[in-house]
């Protein structure tokens, strides 16, 4: 989350931020961006990188500063989990833990196929991290039916919860 040296004045000198699009789009010449052009690329973990002044920044990240004047404090979350919206509606400013409860859907190697559910024997269990703690939510005939559990206490439990 390298800052550099660009202020939200450089940044706005260089570039006008679309808040209903999500999009940089060049207002002065640089590099070998021109007027007019919409710039960033999608990195293949999905977010969007915008280099200026020789150091390469996460696009959510510059939009926080272009809105707001000031770096983030904290990570920027993308709402609805698309690393590639940037919409100023889709962005917030949250600790790493806030961020983390916003996840949408299990990580790959989940057996079960659903977020806070996994495999025990025939039956399946429901289970939620909050502070650093697993709750254990119960054990259930079906992974849907133990996923319904974790999405009642997921919306009850965790803050950063939007689902």
């Amino acid at each position: 989350m390298a800052t550099a040296n660009i202020t939200a004045a450089r940044l706005r000198e260089l570039l006008a931020y679309n808040p209903e699009t999500g999009l940089f789009v060049c207002v002065q010449p640089f590099g070998r961006n021109i007027p007019g052009q919409v710039v960033g690329r999608r990195l293949p973990i999905g977010y969007v990188q915008i280099g200026i002044d020789g150091r390469h920044q996460h696009a959510h990240r510059l939009a926080m500063l272009y809105v707001n004047g000031v770096w983030p404090n904290n990570v920027v979350d993308h709402k609805n989990g698309d690393r590639s919206d940037n919409r100023w509606c889709n962005l917030r400013d949250c600790t790493q833990s806030v961020n983390i409860q916003n996840l949408k859907g299990p990580r790959r190697d989940n057996r079960s196929g659903y977020l806070g559910v996994s495999p025990n024997g025939k039956r399946w269990n429901a289970m939620i991290r909050v502070n650093k703690k697993r709750h254990y939510l119960g054990t259930f005939d079906t992974p849907s039916e133990a996923y319904e559990a974790y999405i009642t206490a997921k919306r009850r439990m965790h803050e950063g919860c939007l689902i």
